[in-house]
């Protein structure tokens, strides 16, 4: 009996002894997957952060860039990022922003008729010559399904499911845009633009006579949402138009930043070496030059921001502002017609776009002036009586208060 329980505890205390070593095992096994996994982890930083790959390099400028061009997101590239790292991606913009200076509207650039069709009586010759962005097929179809839409004649023409609850129409652009308003009486068309990660629409106003900048009617305290400034103008379309002092994020649009003229009337001191200006004409063109030059005498409105993006119908380099953000473009085409686009972005569905994708969209309609305006949470359009993109702060449906809108006259239907 001895011998079994020596032999039974001989066993116990051999297997007891044993277990240790296996744990020290397992220990030795997980500390080295764990080291294994920091050095690939450290592999992969450093070739993120520091790899010259152009792919890399590419998404490396756009993550930086878009951190740092918001006021509250900036430690997503300063806290994981090294400052001559930052700083690199960071003067290509710098180097664009002289270029800047070297691109200026030509004087004639304007020697043509605008397309705004006069007078009352449309016919559908008349309409698709207005409207030739039109793909004629589909628009007969839509029109197979609603005859009502013609009741009142191609003239009185109206229709609109671009809201946000809207699906857009069936109607498609000869460039393959989706129709979302077709507003004869006031020569307004609206498109769905849409790319890789982003949605926005471009609004085309075809009678650049109606166009202004107006103020918030308590300007140098505070600002009014877009709509708010259209509405009290008379008008059926409004966008962002000037940039405005926002400390911390919390500025209220009171605050004009540079120089803006509504109606004849200037104020603001006018933005730095880079900056450009977009100045409205009596002859209803679009004007592009430095924002340290003369306000020319037949200007009759005006803003400033930065970049041009094309000038006399060329595209320009606007490689330094790559970030994925929302985006307020404002353009004219060679007819005349005032091209309006808003980016939606920082959003699940939207995340935003490059000034240069901006660019594309706006060269697929003929346009030969554009400048980029302040975006972020201030890029907003608003088309008869209601929002039509959305803010980038979900808060805020109605987009931020501003200083001024561009604001586009007509009659409202909502």
């Amino acid at each position: 009996m001895n011998n079994v329980k020596l032999f039974g505890n001989t066993g116990s205390a051999h297997v007891a002894g044993r277990e240790p070593k296996k744990k020290h095992g397992r220990g030795r096994r997980a500390l080295i997957a764990v080291l294994i996994v920091l050095a690939l982890l450290a592999g992969l930083y450093c070739l993120c952060v520091f790899s010259d790959i152009p792919f890399i390099a590419k998404w490396r400028t756009i993550y930086i860039q878009t951190a740092m061009d918001t006021m509250n997101h900036q430690w997503l590239a300063t806290a994981f990022l090294p400052q001559s790292v930052i700083d690199e991606a960071m003067e290509a913009r710098e180097g664009a922003m002289q270029e800047q200076t070297e691109h200026n509207s030509s004087e004639n650039w304007a020697d043509m008729g605008n397309s705004a069709a006069s007078g009352e009586n449309i016919s559908e010759e008349d309409f698709y010559e207005l409207f030739w962005e039109i793909e004629r097929s589909s628009m007969d179809d839509y029109l197979s399904r609603h005859p009502e839409a013609l009741e009142d004649g191609w003239e009185n023409l109206y229709i609109n499911e671009a809201g946000l609850d809207d699906d857009g129409t069936s109607i498609q652009t000869a460039m393959g845009e989706q129709v979302l308003a077709i507003d004869v009486p006031n020569r307004i068309l609206l498109l769905r633009v849409s790319g890789s990660g982003y949605r926005g629409v471009l609004a085309v106003a075809k009678d650049p006579g109606r166009l202004s900048v107006e103020n918030s009617a308590y300007l140098g305290e505070n600002g009014q949402t877009a709509g708010d400034i259209a509405e009290a103008h008379n008008g059926v379309l409004a966008m962002t138009a000037s940039a405005f002092i926002d400390e911390d994020g919390v500025g209220n649009g009171g605050a004009l930043n540079g120089y803006a003229m509504s109606n004849g009337v200037g104020q603001g001191d006018h933005l730095g070496w880079s900056y450009k200006r977009i100045e409205l004409r009596e002859d209803n063109y679009f004007y592009i030059v430095d924002a340290s030059a003369p306000v020319d005498e037949r200007t009759t409105d005006a803003v400033e921001f930065t970049p041009s993006i094309i000038v006399d119908g060329q595209r320009l380099n606007t490689w330094g502002w790559d970030s994925l953000n929302p985006r307020a473009v404002i353009g004219q085409s060679d007819k005349g017609e005032i091209l309006m686009l808003v980016i939606e972005g920082r959003l699940l569905d939207s995340l935003g776009v490059s000034v240069d994708e901006c660019g594309a969209i706006l060269e697929r309609h003929n346009c030969m002036q554009a400048i980029n305006l302040d975006g972020g949470t201030s890029a907003i359009l608003w088309y008869d009586g209601e929002y039509v993109t959305r803010c980038s702060n979900t808060a805020l449906p109605e987009g931020r208060t501003l200083p001024n809108a561009f604001v586009y006259t007509g009659e409202r239907r909502q």
